[in-house]
């Protein structure tokens, strides 16, 4: 189908799954969410498929991310996709330029980006019954049957609302944006925030920097993982020994479930287990006792998302490296004022401040049924069926949407999972002839209600701190069960909690 341009009016064709014709696919984003979508769409059949990129090449985070120090916090054999395993990892953890590599390369194997089209952003989608109208942000518009929003979390930077910061005289940004064009050798570098994403940069760049200022607002817990750099016989075993690498990576899983995953859910063996091992890796990556103190939390482990390093803690500790602990004042143009009066100056000034968390495909709009918009009707606490779909809004799937399992797990993993319930439905739509699906809205309630009333017993809203989880509800938004629950819920869905309806009538709309 040809794009709709300039049109007054046009009218949708009728339902694909009734008119035995494939339905028109649109995916939005093309990171290892949207690369696996395409790739299982056409193994199950559905070959007519549009992917939007707004960049000019795909990688989603691993393409927006290229930060010094950059590395995964999941194990690199269980942050892969299962159909393509790698033999050839270099590390335990992988580093932003293996893993971008790795996705690029699946994309060729699979020729993927025939499919997708770069430099074109999705600004609105509108339900039009039974299909949806696409907008780009060319005023382009397409009519499709179904549409995948795979579109991720981490994706807008947020810049902190500091007074002066746009009266820095240096150079300065988000850590999202990095600059490849400037050096941070020999320079004075001043970092804000100590979240992963610093704490990977702290411990790459204090080596070559002439001094840095680490900007701390509340300290994290730390576990010192090990990097490991796998042998070349380890790599010829993985790639020759049959189901060897398959057996790693459930290994890698189970571990990381048992030992992390249960500590956030409460379980108070492995939760004090795992503060155990931070308080003693921090006593002994730390000689120094106030320092030490400043960078022990006063919250529960696994309250925040858990931070896997072993270069930040020593980094800390060289003769160039201060942490900074009153609270910031303002910006000026020579650095960092605090509130003590003490003017930290620097050249370059590096926001490590995370991202808007709630946002999932916004700022694109999407208007549902009756004119329902998704945005508005989340009013900053999104919630989603089972992370996936909306009520109102049919034929419309959200690859890692609220209240979905995140923290030390590994999305990739999960999304395989949550793509072949995507399929079950579509099969569901093809064999019944259904025109619509959607969950009910009592499905919906139930489930999102059993989650709130579970997520209270987690260390995420029991643990004592103040994380990008909790939203405007004021409770995390996160799935409360272990990850293993979720990939049961996903192996096949549960139709009676979807409204699924064969008559839809067809509407017209200005374009």
């Amino acid at each position: 189908m040809n794009a709709i341009v300039g049109q007054e009016e046009f009218k949708t064709p009728g339902a694909w799954s009734q008119e035995g014709r494939s339905p028109r696919v649109a995916v939005i984003g093309s990171g290892f969410s949207g690369v696996a979508a395409i790739i299982k769409l056409r193994e199950a059949g559905y070959t007519d498929i549009v992917c939007y990129e707004r960049q000019d090449r795909l990688g989603g985070t691993w393409r927006d991310n290229r930060y010094p120090g950059l590395s995964c916090d999941v194990p690199s054999h269980w942050y892969s996709y299962s159909f393509a395993l790698n033999p050839d990892w270099s590390h335990r953890f992988s580093y932003g330029p293996e893993i971008a590599a790795y996705l690029d390369d699946v994309a060729e194997k699979y020729d993927v980006k025939r499919d997708i089209r770069f430099n074109t952003g999705v600004s609105d989608l509108t339900y039009l019954g039974p299909q949806w109208r696409l907008t780009t942000d060319k005023g382009e518009e397409e009519i499709f049957d179904l549409v995948i929003a795979a579109t991720g979390v981490l994706v807008n930077p947020s810049t902190p609302d500091i007074k002066g910061l746009d009266s820095f005289a240096g150079e300065k940004w988000h850590t999202a944006r990095w600059r490849d064009d400037v050096s941070l050798k020999g320079k004075r570098v001043a970092i804000i925030g100590t979240g992963s994403t610093s704490c990977q940069i702290v411990g790459a760049v204090a080596q070559d920097v002439a001094h840095l200022s680490v900007f701390q607002r509340t300290p994290h817990w730390v576990l010192g993982i090990p990097q490991i750099k796998y042998s070349a016989a380890w790599k010829f075993l993985l790639k020759y020994v049959p189901g060897l690498q398959y057996s790693v990576r459930l290994s890698q899983r189970f571990q990381t479930e048992q030992f992390m995953g249960k500590a956030t859910l409460g379980y108070r063996f492995q939760q004090r287990l795992v503060e155990w091992i931070c308080r003693r890796q921090l006593r002994a990556a730390v000689p120094d006792q106030a320092l030490r103190e400043r960078l022990t939390p006063s919250y529960k482990a696994t309250c925040k998302r858990l931070i896997i390093s072993s270069t930040y803690y020593p980094a800390l500790t060289r003769d160039n490296v201060d942490l900074v602990t009153e609270g910031i004042d303002e910006i000026t143009p020579k650095g960092v004022r605090t509130v003590d009066g003490t003017l930290h100056e620097c050249d370059i000034l590096l926001l490590a401040t995370g991202f808007h968390t709630t946002d999932f495909i916004l700022p694109t709009k999407v208007t549902g049924e009756d004119g329902r918009d998704l945005g508005a009707s989340w009013e900053g606490a999104p919630r989603a069926h089972r992370a996936l779909t909306f009520p109102g809004f049919p034929n419309f799937f959200m690859l890692h949407g609220p209240t979905g399992v995140f923290g030390n797990t590994s999305l990739i993993d999960l999304a395989e999972y949550q793509i072949g319930y995507m399929i079950a439905c579509m099969d569901k739509m093809r064999d019944d002839k259904i025109a619509l699906i959607a969950p009910k809205q009592e499905a919906y309630d139930a489930y999102n209600a059993a989650m709130a009333k579970d997520i209270g017993t987690t260390t995420w809203a029991t643990g004592g701190c103040d994380s990008w989880y909790l939203d405007a509800s004021g409770t995390p938004n996160l799935y409360p069960w272990l990850p293993s629950r979720y990939r049961r819920e996903m192996r096949k869905p549960e139709f009676g909690e979807f409204r699924m309806e064969r008559e839809v009538a067809q509407t017209v709309a200005a374009s």
